[in-house]
């Protein structure tokens, strides 16, 4: 004789179904979470590089406009 399964689910069986459920909603909400950090910092890195760029252009800017300075000539130490 064959063993057959029952039509009821045992208490084990509804058991792991919701272990297994649980755990693939928390899987979907931690997946979820990850995107949106990832997200996020993406945002923060065009951001910065923003302000890092145009940083570099006002310093380049300024540095067009100040003058050339010359080095100055540094007096040799005459020996004692």
């Amino acid at each position: 004789m064959s063993a057959r399964k029952s039509a009821e689910p045992s208490p084990e069986g509804i058991a792991r179904s919701n272990r297994q459920r649980l755990a693939s909603e928390e899987g979907a909400r931690a997946m979820a979470d990850a995107e949106k950090q990832a997200v996020d910092v993406r945002k923060n890195m065009a951001r910065l590089r923003e302000l890092r760029q145009a940083k570099e252009a006002a310093d380049a800017t300024l540095q067009a406009s100040l003058p050339a300075s010359t080095p100055t000539k540094r007096k040799k130490k005459l020996p004692e």
